[in-house]
């Protein structure tokens, strides 16, 4: 989802910039604890990798999401636009959330945990506030939000709550928690889904 709230001002004295850094940093911290977020971590934009290899996993349809809906690929655009989009911003927040399962076999374990980490995502987003400067989240996987989405023929239902996929950008999850300092493996018996939120304009 892409904030468009809180149109740029004049731009303040430097005191004045490093508050509003500050004071942007303290909702962030807050709606993640609220959200029930579970670890974040800050990547340098200019550290980002966009893969065509993982543009190719998406196309293979291993999830079930190419194509068919409006967070995934084709419809997010080429990796080159994803890149350009991403790039409009200066800040890049990782956020992650750790699931327990009965099983390394608990399929629907698994299912239940990415359908609840949209609803944190969605939960941080709220959180975020309307008057929060422009920024984008992107989340795991496809949508399921719709049980079959209005993809390609009609505009998305619910296009305030719809988070591209983190993947589709091209990104390696487990190279951007290693940038990001943060754990991509929890140990056995768990699941970690991962989104970011992009916010900050020169």
């Amino acid at each position: 989802m892409i904030n468009g709230a809180k149109a740029g001002g004049s731009r303040g004295s430097a005191a004045e910039e490093r508050m509003e850094v500050m004071s942007l940093d303290y909702i962030i911290r807050k709606a993640a604890d609220e959200a029930g977020i579970s670890e974040t971590g800050e990547i340098a934009i200019n550290e980002l990798e966009y893969r065509d290899e993982v543009r190719r996993i998406c196309e293979g349809n291993s999830c079930r999401g190419y194509g068919k809906t409006w967070a995934c690929p084709p419809a997010v655009g080429t990796l080159e636009e994803c890149r350009s989009r991403v790039e409009s911003y200066n800040r890049m927040m990782l956020f992650s959330k750790v699931y327990e399962l009965k099983s390394s076999f608990d399929f629907e374990g698994m299912r239940s945990a990415m359908k609840d980490f949209k609803d944190v995502t969605e939960a941080f987003d709220k959180g975020l506030g309307k008057d929060f400067p422009p920024y984008m989240l992107l989340s795991n996987e496809s949508c399921h939000r719709c049980s079959e989405c209005a993809y390609p023929d009609e505009s998305c239902r619910f296009p305030e709550k719809l988070y591209h996929a983190i993947e589709g950008y091209g990104f390696v999850i487990s190279e951007l928690a290693v940038k990001a300092g943060m754990k991509y493996n929890n140990g056995p018996n768990t699941v970690t889904f991962f989104g970011a939120l992009l916010w900050g304009r020169s």
